[in-house]
């Protein structure tokens, strides 16, 4: 029979067994979990930082990709602005020059046609070849050729022709005469008020004398 002592001894070993056993199934324990909570494999690890880089760089170049586009249609919209600017200074520039060469143009006419009768001598009569000496001092050298040809068909420099059928008067046959008196009260009487109101006619409805005889050679009048 064994004694207490003995028994005793046993179980204590038999405890102290049991209990390393049970230390050290609490000790692996805890190094699994520690091992399922922290170490993740060297691979994977990899694959998280590459994904999470990538997502990165994605969104990066999303950002950028929009503020390009914001950029690209500011510039736009200022190009397009600055366009229109540049197409209105263009077109007022073009209507200023434009309306300079007509008054250029109206001024030089007023001023070859602007010398009053009575800058030449005032006569009881006038030959052609008189009344031809005042047109060319009156009306542009580069335009006397049309107006005297306008002049022969419908007077022949007769300054006091009348046509008998519809009362036309004078070297450019005014329709009716009485209109010259806008170029001086003697129209009837003085070629030099004829040849200026006759310059300024075919300047105001036609541009200038040669641009109404290309009229009258294709229509017959002016």
């Amino acid at each position: 029979m064994a004694s207490a002592t003995a028994v005793t001894a046993v179980g204590s070993v038999v405890g102290v067994a049991s209990g390393s056993v049970a230390q050290n199934n609490d000790a692996e324990a805890t190094a699994a979990d520690t091992t399922l909570l922290a170490d993740i494999p060297a691979g994977q690890q990899a694959q998280v930082q590459s994904a999470s880089l990538t997502q990165q760089a994605d969104s990066q170049a999303i950002a950028a990709d929009a503020s390009a586009k914001k950029d690209a249609e500011e510039a736009a919209r200022k190009a397009a602005a600055e366009t229109a600017i540049a197409k209105q200074e263009a077109a007022k520039k073009a209507a200023d020059e434009a309306k300079q060469r007509a008054e250029a143009k109206s001024a030089a006419a007023s001023r070859d046609s602007s010398r009053a009768s009575t800058d030449f001598p005032v006569q009881s009569s006038y030959t052609v070849e008189q009344v031809q000496a005042i047109a060319r001092q009156i009306v542009p050298a580069g335009q006397f050729q049309c107006f005297s040809n306008i002049v022969d068909h419908e007077s022949t420099w007769n300054y006091q022709a009348v046509n008998a059928s519809s009362g036309a008067y004078g070297l450019v046959q005014a329709l009716p005469g009485g209109k010259m008196a806008s170029a001086g009260a003697d129209w009837r009487t003085n070629p030099a008020t004829q040849i200026k109101w006759g310059l300024s006619y075919m300047n105001e409805r036609y541009g200038s004398p040669c641009d109404a005889w290309t009229y009258w050679q294709a229509n017959g009048n002016y």
